[in-house]
């Protein structure tokens, strides 16, 4: 898949790791309300660390990230969790969704999205994707929206970043 701003979304590999790391550590720095893993945390971890993320050393499907690459830079990311256990195997949770400020707004989160839910449809036993989004974030929430997620409830003061600063957690599903 590419984007009009020659951006191409493909799942990341072993060798990605790096870049991925790199991102991330980025977005968790710049918006902690977004996120519920912590910067400082996350920061001392290395690249491997995040391997089984990709869901290599899984049989079945639905462990994966998808990247949002312009030439060799990582610009967005997102990625797919998948219960191992069988009662809760036809279930996705999406986490980590992140593209870099300045190239939001041109359509590469809404590329992420579509390519992660067209991947799960295609996964046998997938039924329904779950994600959880910062109440305040309004452009997330309306892209989440636009593309068939419904709220189911709402978890207050899911994220604390200090005292009495706290954030919602929205939950939010897909049938596929």
């Amino acid at each position: 898949m590419t984007h009009e701003a020659s951006v191409a979304i493909r799942p990341l590999a072993a060798g990605d790791l790096a870049a991925y790391k790199a991102l991330r550590d980025e977005m968790l720095e710049a918006h902690p309300e977004a996120f519920t893993s912590d910067a400082a945390e996350e920061r001392v971890k290395e690249p491997a660390d995040y391997l089984q993320r990709l869901g290599l050393d899984r049989r079945e499907r639905g462990q994966f990230v998808l990247g949002a690459w312009r030439g060799d830079r990582l610009v967005g990311a997102i990625g797919c969790e998948r219960d191992r256990r069988r009662k809760g195997r036809h279930v996705g949770h999406i986490v980590g969704m992140m593209v870099r400020p300045e190239l939001r707004r041109l359509g590469i989160g809404r590329e992420l999205l579509q390519g992660l839910i067209g991947e799960c449809r295609r996964i046998e036993g997938m039924e329904m994707l779950t994600l959880t989004v910062t109440g305040g974030n309004v452009a997330a929430v309306r892209l989440y929206e636009s593309s068939g997620f419904i709220a189911y409830g709402n978890l207050p003061r899911a994220i604390r970043l200090g005292p009495n600063q706290y954030h919602d957690k929205l939950h939010m599903v897909l049938s596929l």
